[in-house]
């Protein structure tokens, strides 16, 4: 999960989640040495202190080069003039990883390099400069804390591809312990991720890595993409964490618990902070898939979807349709007996056949 604003307003979640990515909050390079040599660790320092009352893990993404360290300091990026800019002198950089490993060792589980570099308004340097940044990064991570794993610079969406083929080519996957990427399908439907994780899982193998670990460290959605009930939202975050499981991501986190300016799907209300219906169905599809295991899902025509999870107390299948509201016919060797909304409200499942539509309901056996 992301988390922006814990240490400023943001109640800690109700909603469980294991990992904490600190992006856009208030924690990257600029805001921890805003001048040369002088660093501010207060948020940090209160996050990592909140991560382990709630024995959660923390992933940092290191980035964003301070106006005082960037080789273009006029230059647009997302955030300040000069962010997207690699250090005009590599040292910084080196100077700046070793002072987080160093202060937080044993307390960061782990560092990823970089955020979306594949947009020239996140990171205008070349492809070579990054590998040479994720080298010396992991060089000095594992020196100062070798338990610490590092992450790979996370490409996003479709057209992060060819730039994250060149970014392996030039053998960044040897400075990493797992592959980030940020698989952004937004406007379309979750289901529009399992081409973008293939692309990702071909270029791992191609380039010898495939046998790492492919973390999604960030997805969502945003505008263009305006959802018309809170059922569909539900159904939205429900979906993804079902279909990146499948393809192989080993974790994925969610932007964002309390963004309000630039996604559409909230997780919790901007007046009251309250748990929104999508974080509740966060909830019960992370209760449905801990202790399982999970084969791929199938498609049918029509846009049924099932997925089949093998429980130690027996089997269980997901089923939904993208497209509209109808009725599923159970198999009978299925043997089904109970019906769970995204909600948690199960009931006894009566005939042969069961009303199903774009949320998920989770059929028991």
């Amino acid at each position: 999960m992301h988390i922006h604003n814990a240490a400023t307003g943001t109640p800690w979640p109700d909603t469980p989640f294991r990992s904490w990515m600190l992006w856009d909050a208030g924690v990257a390079w600029p805001d921890l040495e805003p001048r040369y040599s002088e660093w501010h660790f207060e948020r940090l320092d209160q996050y990592v202190t909140l991560a382990q009352q709630h024995h959660v893990h923390i992933l940092l993404t290191l980035g964003l080069t301070p106006a005082w360290a960037t080789a273009r300091p006029k230059e647009k990026s997302d955030y300040q003039p000069g962010n997207a800019a690699e250090p005009s002198n590599m040292q910084w950089w080196r100077d700046y990883v070793r002072a987080v490993a160093t202060r937080y060792k044993g307390r960061i589980e782990a560092y990823e390099i970089w955020n979306e570099p594949n947009r020239k308004d996140a990171f205008s340097g070349t492809v070579p400069q990054l590998v040479m940044m994720t080298r010396e990064a992991y060089g000095i991570i594992k020196k100062v804390d070798p338990g610490a794993l590092v992450v790979s610079a996370s490409a996003t969406a479709s057209n992060g591809i060819d730039w994250f083929n060149q970014y392996l080519a030039l053998g960044a996957g040897r400075y990493v312990d797992a592959v980030g990427y940020h698989l952004y399908v937004n406007p379309l439907p979750p289901e529009e991720m399992l081409p973008l994780g293939e692309a990702v899982r071909h270029a791992m193998k191609m380039h010898g890595i495939g046998n790492k670990p492919l973390w999604d460290t960030e997805t969502g959605w945003a505008k263009p993409k305006v959802f018309q009930s809170q059922e569909e939202k539900a159904a939205f975050v429900s979906r993804t964490l079902i279909v990146n499981w499948p393809m192989g991501v080993q974790r994925l986190y969610w932007y964002a618990w309390d963004n309000h300016q630039w996604v559409t799907l909230e997780m919790v209300t901007a007046e009251t902070q309250a748990p929104t219906s999508a974080a509740r169905a966060y909830a019960t599809t992370r209760f449905w898939m801990l202790g399982a295991s999970m084969k791929p899902c199938k498609a049918q025509l029509g846009g049924t979807w099932t997925c089949a999870l093998n429980r130690p107390e027996g089997r269980s299948w997901i089923v939904w349709n993208v497209n509209s509201l109808m009725f599923f016919n159970i198999p009978a060797e299925w043997h089904v007996r109970t019906v769970t909304d995204l909600q948690g409200t199960t009931r006894p499942v009566a005939g042969a056949s069961v009303s199903i539509g774009i949320s998920p309901i989770l059929l028991r056996g």
